[in-house]
């Protein structure tokens, strides 16, 4: 017994004729008395009580009914939401940002993405890049922004941004004012940082160990504004991407471009590769592609 069956029973019931329900379904009359005789036959009891060209239900018949019609409507709600799915009107989409990354590049985004698809649930978690990494590999994100590099054999992924990190000091500072500072010239310096779970807080102690000292931190922060203020203070120097130190006021903090070495900040939108990709995120991916890429 399928969907079809309960379908064509019913509406022999609608019609209280096997002849007139098979003209309304476009099928021939023999092929509807099959169905349902296979239907009794299944069950072991009779549903119709055949009185002619008359067709009424019998008691078991009428408790069919019941229960055929709610299969019958929950599978033709089931198909309808399916098809709302394949044609990007429902779902839900698990998006990892990391907080610099969110409100610098993906308002507009998102607000583009609502706009064309506003069915399409959008959950935002907020957190650090090493976080986000982790979540999309176990499967909690479907998607995530990172710090590059990452797995590449994990992950598939794309670049939308490539800029490097800036030296930020106190206007008073003796660094203040110079075209571009060495990273080995800060290794007396007292360093602000992001917290662990930010990709940040590894790459910045690795480029200064390569550069032939361990960094001194003082403080630790989730949220890169209140770093900037902490600089402003005369409390320590931290390293910000290009894109956040251009909404920095220049009057409290002296903005220095490294050098010798730099370090490089690219963020990249990642997902597994082995992970199921739905109608909405495979959407997503190609907006969120085409519309980053045009981030100036």
């Amino acid at each position: 017994m399928d969907i079809r069956h309960l379908k064509y029973f019913l509406e022999v019931v609608r019609w209280r004729s096997f002849t007139r329900a098979a003209d309304a379904l476009h099928i021939t009359q023999p092929t509807i008395s099959k169905m349902v005789k296979s239907i009794e036959d299944e069950l072991g009891v009779v549903l119709l009580d055949r009185k002619g060209k008359q067709v009424e239900p019998t008691d078991a018949g009428l408790a069919i009914v019941q229960q055929a019609q709610l299969i019958v409507n929950s599978f033709e709600h089931l198909s309808s939401d399916l098809a709302d799915i394949v044609q990007l009107k429902k779902g839900t989409i698990r998006i990892g940002l990391p907080p610099m990354a969110g409100s610098r590049f993906f308002p507009k985004v998102i607000g583009e993405f609502r706009q064309a698809y506003p069915l399409i649930k959008l959950e935002l978690i907020e957190d650090g890049a090493k976080t986000i990494e982790r979540s999309v590999g176990s499967g909690g994100l479907d998607i995530g922004v990172v710090v590059m590099p990452t797995d590449m054999q994990a992950y598939d992924s794309f670049v939308f941004v490539r800029e490097s990190l800036n030296l930020l000091v106190h206007p008073g500072h003796r660094l203040a004012g110079r075209d571009s500072v060495p990273l080995g010239e800060l290794r007396e310096e007292r360093f602000i940082f992001f917290r662990e779970d930010f990709a940040l807080h590894d790459r910045i102690p690795e480029a200064c160990i390569e550069a032939g000292f361990r960094p001194n931190v003082v403080f630790e922060s989730s949220q890169w504004d209140f770093i900037s203020e902490m600089v402003a203070a005369d409390l320590g120097i931290a390293m910000l991407p290009e894109t956040i130190c251009r909404n920095l006021d220049f009057r409290k903090i002296a903005v220095v471009p490294l050098e010798r070495p730099g370090i490089p900040w690219h963020l990249a939108m990642i997902w597994r590769k082995d992970g199921y990709k739905s109608y909405a995120l495979r959407e997503w991916i190609r907006f969120a592609r085409e519309r980053l890429a045009l981030t100036p």
